[in-house]
């Protein structure tokens, strides 16, 4: 039997290029669908994306043309268990040890970004 893919997608902007970040967490989501193993590293001011409510605020689209990001990161976490996890050297610059994160985030180090992509494919936005 074929080996699982794994992938992780490293997403670097937020509020600056929020369609990145859609483009990412919507083909993230497509992806998930056939099942394989799928997890987010982000880093500098995509890090924000683990804020909870942070994605709320991200109102760029245009009504019924894209999934809003905070759905997709609903989906993501609530219905396929994914990690998002978060650059511990971006933690203090976003002020993120001061607010409430998503569920399903965890603070690691670089070095764990270059664990994983020992093992998975990677995917930046």
């Amino acid at each position: 039997m074929a080996e699982k893919k794994k992938f992780v997608f490293i997403i670097t902007q937020s509020h600056e290029n929020p369609d990145k970040a859609a483009g990412a967490l919507q083909l993230a989501t497509n992806m998930k669908a056939f099942d394989i193993t799928l997890d987010f590293f982000l880093m500098d001011s995509g890090a924000l994306l683990a804020k909870k409510g942070f994605a709320e605020t991200l109102t760029w689209q245009k009504k019924d043309e894209f999934s809003p990001i905070a759905d997709l990161i609903k989906t993501l976490t609530e219905d396929f268990g994914v990690k998002f996890y978060i650059c511990a050297s971006c933690v203090k610059h976003y002020e993120l040890d001061k607010v409430e994160l998503l569920s399903n985030a965890e603070v690691k180090p670089g070095s764990f970004l270059g664990e994983m992509l020992l093992e998975r494919e990677g995917l930046t936005f």
